[in-house]
């Protein structure tokens, strides 16, 4: 007689493949969002074919300084500020002639403009902000920037203004509401306007009627002070202009200067762009993915990890960001629906809740009128259909395994349908079951021939009991 008994194997090591299987997906998620993330901003190309610094003779003009050149691109938010108080004070250790600054903003944070501001006042070197290339702008809160500048430069074909202040994350507020923050950012235009010597009515209507002048009308009403083609052309028309700091007049001696271009650090990047809504939006969904799947297989540690690390930074960039908590609500009933969708069948209803669910609460997601601010479709519209699929393949087969009957080793028997060899009674007897014999007992006594269902593992002895379809 055969005696066999299989090696157990647990339902949890199926669902430990699936998830092995989905990792790739998740991490190469991770990869391209801390890619896109890390990808350098671009930025116009510098040109300069300056000759080296003529040497110092007696009678003769001072040599030019170096001249530092900077970016302000893109929304201006905390890491823009940090970005622009480094850099003021790099150039004073560095004994810097001037900082130029290439600006294409469509606007940002009032709090970061003021303290941008105010590190351009208290600057001990001359700051040039210069609306570059063709095509670039400085909105909003660049426009209020490009004021407080010791000299403004734009290229030809493009523009600065449209400073009317938006409320962001405070809901409609009321026509008063509305009119006291008008005030107060049309009196710090003007003082700022004064503060520079530049056009007041120029400054006030950009505030409140939201205008906006192309280069050539900001240089005719005398906002602009130089119009250049290019940095050289900048630099040219720069050379033996005289700037006020504070009481101490500076002569820029820029012909023939050496260029030093500083570009935002590794981390200013990095905190730069997972502070773009989009980034946010996709690091929030990485988290909760690899949350979720952690708490599906404690002990994978792997995505609990990604999960957590995703989490983190979806936190610090959403406290930067106007958050609508209404569509974060909407969001987590969508992951929810989904789950329930896996365990109490709907025809497909819970899902088609959870996908408009998701859809309308990542469009409410960033509470802003501006679009930069938004969440974008394009990023909205993947992330749904990779959040269905996420839920309905990958964790919807790991439960479904986890949930499945073991058809394996000894507790896998259990249930089987066999045959009695002969007698089984409370003592001995032998079935032959899943293609092997067994030594098998039972509560009461079984004819041989007859079919039996087994009920239980002891060690190596079957416990059966009739089964109520007869023999065979």
């Amino acid at each position: 007689m055969h005696l066999a008994a299989g090696r157990s194997t647990h339902p949890g090591g199926e669902f430990l493949k699936i998830l092995r299987a989905s990792i790739p997906a998740a991490l190469a998620l991770l990869i391209v969002t801390v890619q896109i993330a890390l990808s350098p901003t671009p930025s116009p190309a510098i040109q300069s074919d300056n000759q080296e610094a003529p040497e110092e003779t007696e009678g003769s003009p001072a040599p030019p300084q170096d001249v530092l050149v900077a970016y302000l691109h893109g929304p201006i938010g905390p890491v823009s500020k940090d970005y622009v108080h480094r850099i003021v004070e790099e150039a004073g250790d560095l004994h810097a002639g001037c900082i130029v600054f290439l600006m294409d903003t469509p606007g940002g944070l009032d709090a970061s403009m003021r303290s941008i501001i105010k590190d351009i006042f208290s600057s001990p070197v001359p700051i040039i902000i210069f609306v570059y290339p063709s095509g670039a702008r400085a909105a909003s809160a660049g426009a209020i920037i490009s004021l407080a500048a010791h000299i403004v430069a734009m290229a030809p074909g493009t523009n600065m203004g449209a400073a009317h202040p938006v409320p962001l994350g405070q809901g409609k507020m009321d026509d008063e509401m509305t009119e006291k923050i008008t005030n107060d950012s049309a009196a710090y235009a003007r003082s700022i306007a004064t503060k520079r010597g530049r056009d007041l009515e120029w400054a006030e209507k950009i505030v409140r009627e939201s205008i906006s002048s192309t280069a050539e009308e900001a240089h005719e009403v005398g906002v602009v002070d130089i119009v250049a083609s290019d940095l050289d052309d900048l630099l040219e028309k720069l050379d033996g202009l005289e700037v006020d700091l504070d009481g101490r007049m500076v002569t820029l001696r820029t012909a023939g200067a050496d260029i030093r271009e500083i570009k935002p650090s590794l981390r200013e990047r990095f905190l730069g762009r997972i502070s773009d809504p989009n980034i946010a939006y996709l690091l929030m969904l990485l988290g909760f993915f690899g949350l979720i799947f952690e708490l599906q297989n404690p002990g994978a540690i792997f995505p609990g990890v990604i999960g957590a690390i995703s989490i983190l930074l979806a936190f610090y960039a959403l406290q930067l960001l106007p958050v609508n908590y209404a569509g974060v609500a909407l969001i987590v009933l969508a992951i929810i629906m989904f789950l329930l969708e896996i365990k109490i069948p709907s025809g497909g209803l819970l899902t088609v809740g959870g996908v408009v669910a998701m859809v309308i609460g990542s469009i409410m997601f960033i509470d802003s009128p501006l679009p930069f601010m938004r969440v974008s479709l394009s990023v909205i519209i993947p992330a749904v259909v990779f959040t269905v699929l996420f839920f309905v393949f990958a964790v919807g087969m790991g439960l479904r395994a986890q949930r499945k009957k073991v058809s394996t080793g000894t507790k896998g028997i259990i249930g089987e349908i066999g045959v009695a060899k002969t007698d089984v009674v409370e003592g001995e007897g032998s079935v032959f079951v899943h293609g092997e014999f067994w030594n098998a007992y039972s509560d009461e006594k079984i004819p041989a021939g007859k079919k039996v269902e087994v009920v239980d593992v002891n060690g190596m002895m079957l416990k059966v009991k009739p089964h109520k379809e007869g023999g065979i």
